[in-house]
């Protein structure tokens, strides 16, 4: 199993539309693609309350690339994606990073 990291870094005031979008729009899209989320955070103490962490789990990185690509290319995200940035963008930046668990996580 690998998870994936994923910290979107919203433009300033942007994380209700982002967290809204991810609720009403990405999450319907994610199951119909397969794509199998393991949790959601935002940022309650820390250096940014402009972040939203979410991690993805994969069984391996063919699976990922295949459902992500057909994820982002669907034209309904990329319909509704531009929809809610008719009015600019919500995310400034993302960063992701592919985890895979030690012999002693508590998470396989």
């Amino acid at each position: 199993m690998i998870h994936e990291l994923r910290i979107y870094h919203c433009v300033s005031g942007q994380i209700p539309a982002l967290l809204k979008r991810f609720e009403e729009i990405t999450l319907p899209l994610w199951e119909k693609h397969g794509i199998c989320q393991a949790g959601f955070w935002t940022v309650e103490i820390g250096s940014s309350n402009h972040d939203l962490y979410y991690m993805l789990e994969w069984e391996n990185m063919g699976e990922r690339d295949l459902k992500w690509m057909n994820f982002t290319t669907d034209p309904e995200w990329l319909q509704k994606k531009a929809e809610t940035e008719k009015d600019g963008a919500i995310v400034a930046s993302v960063e992701n990073a592919f985890l895979r668990p030690t012999a002693f996580s508590a998470v396989k």
